[in-house]
């Protein structure tokens, strides 16, 4: 009998994910969050830094948030507890279906009769984005994996890194991101920026016109995130860069010692199993994203002074 005294391990609540062992889920539900976040990107206007196309952590998986849809509104959910699609309007529509046992080709098919059986019809390019050797959605028969509970734990890592990116959004002043997860790159993501203009970025992304690519790096920023891995950092980590790069910042000194700059990313790179078998976790977390905010902040000689402030608290005003 199991002592309900006991407080859980942060093993326990940070689970292990090694990439290899989901690497076919993680692939076909990267190429679906695809599919929902192109629906967000055709009926939503412009905002500074693609920001109108991401997708965010909710209590159950993704969101897209409310989409506009002439004098309404829908969203759509991908729910990693019940491992289910949900689409629902705020005329009181709804359409629902498992994620299991779904193709590419088949989820794109499903959502999109959904979103027709309930009058919402959306065009949106079939061609995966950021991906090597992309096959159209409505063809990939390929990427059809599902192990509900790899995706299970994949959320419940989400779940704890928009926690804590959260709470390290709070010591800033300045103009700073959402927490949001890019479908592109299938990454969880926060954003700090300095206020002053970038140079023009080179482009290059694969399969990501140079136009958004120069768009998103307009401005000087200072950015971390989750991966879940892949190419020359094939596991699961934190990761943070600055751009434009400045002189010394790869050198700094960073937090926890686990911590590392990947000459091959040009990011400084947390594994998530330092993360996940810290005695802190969060606290592991946090030193990482504040340390080398700090590296950018300083190398770059930003205006500190004039854009942090303290940490926030529940129910406790902003001193000023």
């Amino acid at each position: 009998m199991s002592d309900a005294s006991q407080p859980p391990s942060s093993q326990s609540l940070w689970p292990d994910l090694p990439t290899a062992a989901w690497r076919g889920t993680y692939e076909t539900l990267h190429l679906w969050t695809q599919i929902v976040g192109k629906i967000r990107l055709a009926r939503t206007p412009w905002l500074n830094h693609s920001w109108h196309v991401a997708l965010y952590v909710s209590a159950r998986g993704l969101t897209t948030s409310p989409i506009p849809d002439g004098a309404g509104t829908f969203q759509v959910d991908l729910d990693f507890i019940d491992h289910a699609l949900r689409i629902s309007t705020s005329g009181g529509a709804k359409q629902e279906f498992a994620l299991a046992g779904q193709s590419v080709a088949g989820f794109y098919a499903a959502v999109m009769a959904a979103l027709a059986e309930i009058g919402i019809h959306v065009a949106i390019d079939e061609m995966p984005n950021e991906l090597p050797d992309p096959i159209r959605f409505s063809q990939d028969t390929r990427h059809a994996s599902y192990d509900p509970d790899a995706v299970r734990r994949f959320f419940q890592i989400l779940a704890n890194a928009d926690r804590v990116f959260k709470q390290f959004r709070t010591g800033f002043l300045g103009k700073a991101s959402p927490v949001h997860f890019f479908w592109g790159s299938f990454d969880l993501a926060v954003t700090r920026f300095s206020g002053r203009r970038a140079p023009r970025h080179p482009g290059g992304v694969p399969h990501l016109s140079d136009d958004v690519a120069c768009e998103a790096y307009s401005h000087e920023v200072s950015s971390a995130g989750f991966w879940p891995g892949s190419g020359a950092i094939d596991y699961p980590a934190f990761y943070s860069y600055a751009y434009p790069e400045p002189p010394g910042f790869r050198a700094a000194r960073v937090r926890p010692d686990a911590a590392f700059f990947s000459e091959a990313l040009g990011e400084f790179i947390l594994p998530y199993d330092a993360v996940r078998l810290s005695a802190q976790p969060d606290r592991a977390l946090l030193d990482f994203l504040q340390s080398t905010y700090e590296a950018a902040a300083n190398a770059a000689k930003w205006d500190r002074d004039a854009l942090e402030c303290a940490l926030g608290q529940p129910r406790v005003v902003r001193q000023v």
